[in-house]
């Protein structure tokens, strides 16, 4: 269990890193919106997205898979704790990528104020999470509640993907040409 609470607390001090640069962003994008400038709003919306697959898809989660295992003993010394904390290695960096997409849609998404679509995203995908959570690790142990976790982000990050996506909501202005992700 010593292991695996390091391994959530690294997972989560790197997604909360994500999260608060997110927020800059998302406090533009409202600043954007609310003035009706488009063209901004774009530019805001593009250079997230591009940070996105620079920062995080590459470096953050490439240096976290690295460093990891030296990050590890400043929580402890124990050579059994840390031999299963380099098991949580990859799913902790391979994870990331997806993590810094779905608090980006997150921050796209409150900052045009498409409050009721998260609301009701975040709703269905922690339903479909929370069923998987009381079975998986009855079946997978620890693993399968980390499972679990990354489904969670997989299936939050999809939400935010396919309203962006789509043309029924506040993301219209952006399709036109929105650089891919």
């Amino acid at each position: 269990m010593a292991a695996h609470q390091i391994c959530l607390q690294v997972w989560l001090a790197v997604s909360l890193l994500t999260d608060a640069l997110v927020a800059s962003g998302q406090a533009l994008i409202a600043s954007s919106s609310s003035k009706g400038d488009y063209r901004t709003l774009r530019e805001v919306v593009n250079f997230a997205l591009k940070v996105n697959r620079i920062a995080h898809k590459v470096s953050l989660a490439a240096i976290l898979g690295l460093s990891f295992g030296s990050l590890a003993t400043l929580f402890t010394k124990d050579a059994e704790v840390l031999r299963v904390v380099r098991t949580g290695v990859l799913f902790v960096s391979a994870s990331q990528p997806v993590n810094a997409l779905a608090f980006i849609f997150d921050g796209l998404h409150y900052g045009v104020s498409d409050f009721p679509y998260a609301a009701c995203s975040i709703m269905v995908v922690g339903a479909i999470s929370f069923a998987f959570l009381l079975y998986v690790p009855s079946i997978f142990g620890l693993r399968g509640v980390w499972a679990v976790l990354a489904s969670f982000m997989g299936l939050h990050m999809l939400a935010g993907y396919i309203r962006i996506s789509s043309k029924n909501g506040p993301w219209w202005f952006l399709l036109q040409d929105l650089e891919g992700i």
